[in-house]
């Protein structure tokens, strides 16, 4: 059994890595000034983390830099090499990463820099990882969603380090799925600004019924999850790093926490069949910090209502007073003191010869020798003396552990050689250990602009052209809305969502609809899963070459595990990647053009100048639509009422008396909370074609036929004939085309 565990803590400022440190973890992941997905947290600036990352490797311990947002064109271009190259050269052990362009600056600038693919990344399979694994990544932070069977499939199918929430913070939804506080408040999440609008109160209709009342009035807020029981399983499902949550949280609870799991990670190496939970302890997690309760997180349950913290009890004032004694234990135990590393050391004093000390640390060594030694005219100097003075090692990251001394009788030796002889060994010692980890530059910084518009040459609007500007797309999720879209002139082609023919008879459903849309003229693609899990893609990935013969010319992918499925079956060239697919800067898009793919969706949380600027040549466009705000393992029908095993279409009202569609899609076990208005650029035609996109798509979620016939037509009208739309359509969003976000 391997049993080189990590326990890998969060901080959100110094002093919680160093509580940390003290707390027993064998790592921390922490954020810089810039490009973390926790942008209010205490981060730490270039002199401070350059001061973590000795502080780390002095402790024999990791630091992992959080680098897990989007970033636009001009960081990427301008600030990220930048900012990483100090802690390279300082011997960062390793950097976690959301943004595919991040991925592949790295690869090329920071060849020895360790890259850990960030939950992020909602990674949720073998396939998605063996991408990861192929380009290099280090290691991959699973989705939170995985059971211990799927991270123990990804386990046997890659050579992969995982790592994986075991304690702390759920999200309601799939990480880096989310654009919830994006489209509602500006806040983006991918930009580690989410507000937590889950944690607010919703009212959940199905069919004018509501189904939660007041006492279940917080149907999206989870509670936290506490996996000490759970640890022994989770080993052996294939985790190699356990990872608590809550870098926003005071340098008490890291170390509380930190503190129980590394006494449980301790006991179950010493004993793993005997492994047993104090009540005591998990009282001690529960009394730190809780949502209502904890729950296991997914780890043996596909979803269900007790993860959820319907209610959201606040702390009570008897709750904040007991807190405040609990942390100050906790701040005397793990936080008061000095943190030092212990070090054997071995101080030879004889007469006639030089004073000698050696220090040992590990593999590492020093030794000083110093004169100074005289016989003892009056009194001697005693060992006990020489010890005193020895141990005070002040300031220096070491202190003894063990000293052996070894002196002759009546010596004496002035205690100002016996400091200088300690501080140089100590000095030596530490630049020992620090030189071990520091790198050599890298190659200098080559031009922004030879990693830009890899699909292109020129600009966006170079690429315009009156025959792309005519290629309208329609995505539906309904057979009416199909019947509709298939019949209009100037829909140049149909977004057919794989679940609408679901089932035994998927391909010969699926390709009779296909050759039907053919012989009327039009475009067929296939909109894969929002989410995609071990065993879920039966019905449609094995039939998908087949129907690639039979005229689907591409593919929709939503996540990484489709991509990396389709890339097992040479069909990546087929593969357009929807908007959750991120592609915000230029390094993105080149990154996917090496991995053969050649056409995206543009992101949406870029506005109008940002899309302007970017290479948009294989690029499509959103013009309409709901935006899926959530991607969610949980179900609102399943929690608030009872699994149908059907298809169900809810709305959430929020405290504004806004409605949020969300559909239940049972085929692939998810909810997707859609906006509360579509977003609508059609009166924006002539700004947006200058953009240069190679396509443009209508998506209609929640429409019935007339509603997507008027829509259609409008946008027909505007984006194909030219036609001028003096008036949106009645209720709108322009989402994020004139604001963006920070």
């Amino acid at each position: 059994m391997d049993m080189d565990i990590e326990l890998l803590a969060p901080a959100g400022s110094y002093e919680a890595l160093e509580a940390a440190f003290s707390a027993g973890a064998d790592a921390v992941y922490i954020g810089g000034s810039q490009f973390g997905a926790r942008a209010y947290a205490d981060n730490l600036d270039e002199e401070k983390m350059c001061r973590a990352i000795d502080l780390a490797h002095l402790q024999g311990k990791k630091l992992y830099l959080t680098v897990n947002t989007l970033l636009k064109d001009s960081e990427i271009e301008e600030q990220l090499f930048r900012y990483l190259l100090p802690y390279y050269r300082e011997g960062l052990d390793g950097v976690i990463v959301q943004d595919f362009g991040v991925l592949e600056l790295i690869r090329e600038a920071f060849p020895l820099l360790h890259i850990h693919a960030s939950t992020q990344m909602a990674v949720t399979g073998a396939s998605g990882a063996r991408v990861l694994e192929e380009l290099g990544v280090k290691r991959v932070v699973t989705a939170r969603e995985l059971s211990l069977a799927e991270i123990s499939d990804i386990r046997k199918q890659t050579n992969i380090e995982i790592e994986s929430f075991v304690h702390g913070a759920l999200c309601y939804c799939y990480s880096g799925q989310c654009l919830m506080s994006s489209l509602i408040g500006g806040r983006s999440g991918n930009r580690g600004r989410c507000a937590q609008p889950c944690r607010l109160p919703y009212e959940v209709f199905e069919k004018g019924k509501r189904l939660n009342s007041d006492k279940t009035a917080y149907p999206l807020n989870t509670k936290d999850m506490c996996t000490l029981e759970l640890l022994p399983e989770i080993i052996r499902a294939g985790v190699t790093s356990l990872k608590i949550e809550g870098r926003m949280k005071k340098p008490e609870y890291t170390a509380g926490v930190v503190s129980v799991y590394r006494k449980y990670l301790d006991l179950y190496r010493e004993n793993p069949e005997n492994y047993q939970v104090q009540k005591a302890d998990l009282k001690l997690l529960f009394d730190l910090f809780n949502r209502d309760g904890f729950n296991q997180s997914y780890y043996l349950e596909r979803n269900g209502r007790d993860m959820m913290a319907l209610r959201n009890e606040k702390l009570t004032s008897d709750r904040q007073d007991h807190i405040q004694p609990l942390y100050q234990k906790i701040r005397d135990r793990w936080i008061s003191e000095k943190l030092q590393t212990g070090i054997d050391g071995r101080l030879k004093l004889e007469e006639g010869r030089p004073a000698r000390l050696t220090l040992v640390y590990g593999s590492f060594a020093a030794e000083v020798e110093k004169e100074g030694i005289q016989a003892a005219k009056n009194q001697p100097v005693t060992e006990e003396r020489v010890r005193v003075q020895m141990e005070k090692t002040g300031n220096s990251p070491f202190c003894f552990q063990k000293l052996e001394i070894e002196m002759e009788d009546r010596l004496f030796i002035p205690m100002q050689v016996l400091n200088e002889l300690r501080r140089e060994a100590l000095g030596r010692l530490e630049k020992a250990v620090l030189d071990a980890y520091r790198r050599d530059v890298p190659a200098p910084e080559r031009k922004a602009g030879s990693r830009m518009r890899g699909r292109a040459a020129g600009t966006g609007q170079e690429q315009d052209s009156g025959e792309k500007r005519r290629e309208l797309w329609g995505s539906v999720e309904t057979f009416a809305q199909l019947r509709v879209l298939e019949e209009m002139p100037g829909i140049y082609g149909i977004y057919l969502p794989v679940s609408l023919f679901a089932g035994v008879r998927f391909y010969e459903e699926t390709s009779k609809t296909t050759a039907d849309l053919l012989k009327k003229g039009k475009g067929v693609r296939l909109a894969l899963p929002h989410i995609t899990r071990a065993g879920e893609d039966g019905y449609y990935m094995e039939n998908l070459k087949k129907l690639a013969e039979d005229g689907v010319d591409g593919f929709l992918v939503r996540n990484l595990e489709d991509f990396g499925l389709l890339k097992e079956r040479g069909l990546e060239d087929k593969v357009i990647l929807d908007a959750g697919m991120y592609t915000m800067n230029g390094c993105a898009l080149q990154f996917w053009e090496k991995q053969g793919v050649f056409h995206d969706t543009v992101p949406l949380e870029l506005n109008q100048k940002e899309i302007r600027r970017r290479e948009n040549a294989g690029s499509e466009m959103i013009l309409y639509g709901r935006a899926p705000m959530m991607i969610s393992a949980q179900c609102l029908k399943k929690n608030l009422d009872r699994c149908t095993h059907s298809h169900a279409m809810l709305s959430l009202r929020d405290r504004m008396g806004k409605q949020f569609p969300v559909a239940c899609c049972c085929d692939s076990c998810y909810n997707v909370i859609y906006n509360s208005l579509p977003t609508s650029l059609l009166t924006e035609a002539e700004a947006v074609q200058k953009a240069g996109c190679a396509s443009y798509r209508l998506c209609f979620t929640v429409e019935d036929e007339k509603e997507t016939r008027s829509a259609a037509l409008r946008f027909v009208d505007a984006y194909v004939y030219g036609k001028k739309a003096d008036e949106e359509i009645s209720e709108y969003t322009r989402g994020h085309y004139k604001r963006g976000v920070e």
